[in-house]
């Protein structure tokens, strides 16, 4: 079959890769446009741009899919199937109708729970045990078309929304393979989603990654948890933002927020319900570094109060 790829960061580029070494022909990639990145704002490719070009394959980066703007390349490219996965904004009708065997898309969920822009962060942050891969067609609604294939992931008590995304990355190329192979075989079974199930995996902000101390030990845990890599928990502590990209569970007790102790075992900090334990932490304008280190220079009385 000849497969147009819609997709754009990394968790896209995998799939990609999985198509292009499984013999695959992808004929084209639409991508999104480069963007500025970093402090120098560079302008930098989208990781699918990368890894498209290093294969010889042609690369589009549309502004907009509106008004039939990529049609030229729908009628040039023929594509038999379109695969879209992360590729960041919604297709048009006239992409969906266009190939015959449908728009096909890999969803970083076990649908029809987190639908949405961050299904991978709002499964952590929300404590699941488990999370996973979706294909399924693609319609009009957003993540609502009719599931094909999945694969179930186990979310570690660990492990961070950059950890899973890894491995839901490499996952979605696996799911992806079978998906064209029964695509191909015609014998794909698609299931209607029960939209009664569904939950919402709205986009994150950097404003969510403040630490409201009155929730519970284990709500804030998984939420630094969640924000890890981007944008990452944080709080306050003597009017400087201070990040916090993991912290542990503790059975002591204090007010929300209150310092219990600081030593160089690390920073235990009272919830509304136990305490959590902070071994690292990032002052504004400094490195990261243990609370060790930060105690060597500078003290955190027990009682100080963390936030504003």
């Amino acid at each position: 079959m000849r497969i147009m790829f819609m997709g754009t960061p990394e968790f896209a580029e995998k799939s990609l890769k999985a198509m292009v070494e499984d013999n695959h022909d992808v004929v084209c990639v639409i991508t999104q446009p480069d963007k500025p990145k970093g402090r120098g704002y560079e302008m930098a490719m989208p990781e699918v741009k990368k890894y498209a070009l290093l294969k010889g394959i042609d690369v589009y980066q549309p502004e907009t899919l509106k008004d039939g703007a990529i049609l030229p390349l729908l009628e040039k490219y023929n594509p038999d199937i379109i695969i879209v996965v992360a590729y960041g904004k919604i297709l048009p009708e006239y992409i969906l109708n266009f190939p015959p065997y449908g728009c096909i898309n890999i969803h970083g969920s076990l649908l029809p729970k987190y639908r949405g822009a961050a299904p991978i962060q709002r499964a952590v942050i929300d404590g699941e045990e488990k999370s996973g891969v979706t294909s399924m067609y693609m319609e009009k609604g957003l993540d609502t078309g009719d599931m094909l294939l999945k694969e179930e992931v186990t979310i570690t008590p660990e492990m961070t929304a950059g950890e899973l995304h890894d491995i839901l990355a490499e996952v979605g190329g696996k799911v992806l393979l079978k998906t064209l192979d029964e695509a191909e075989n015609k014998t794909l079974k698609p299931e209607k989603q029960d939209d009664s199930l569904s939950t919402y995996a709205a986009q994150l902000s950097k404003a969510e990654g403040e630490i409201d101390w009155n929730q519970d030990a284990q709500t804030i845990i998984n939420k630094v948890r969640g924000l890890n890599p981007w944008p990452m928990a944080y709080t306050f502590l003597n009017g400087k933002r201070v990040v916090i990209d993991k912290c542990t569970l503790s059975d002591l007790s204090a007010k929300a927020g209150e310092v219990i102790s600081a030593s160089k075992d690390g920073l235990i900090v009272g919830c509304k319900t136990k305490s959590v334990v902070i071994e690292n932490i990032k002052i504004e304008g400094k490195k990261k570094m243990s609370v060790e280190d930060y105690l060597r220079g500078h003290t955190i009385e027990e009682g100080t109060i963390l936030g504003r």
